[in-house]
């Protein structure tokens, strides 16, 4: 259920600039910060790369996208 929210106007540039490098809509674009840093505050020891791969996977099985991994 969309709900509105006041955020700051520098927040909305900026957001802007990057859904335009991520080819993201406005919203996509502050969604996607939001539920990074949620991830980020959830795991303090794990880098930004890796919260990143892990949703890109996660994002992969919803999809059925998955292959099995070969170690070595």
């Amino acid at each position: 259920m969309p709900t509105a929210v006041r955020i700051s106007g520098k927040l909305v540039d900026e957001a802007k600039r990057f859904s335009r490098i991520d080819h993201r809509s406005l919203s996509g674009q502050i969604e996607h910060w939001a539920r990074m840093g949620k991830c980020a505050e959830e795991n303090p020891d794990l880098p930004y790369s890796l919260i990143k791969e892990i949703l890109i996977g996660l994002d992969e099985l919803d999809q059925s996208e998955k292959t099995e991994y070969k170690f070595g």
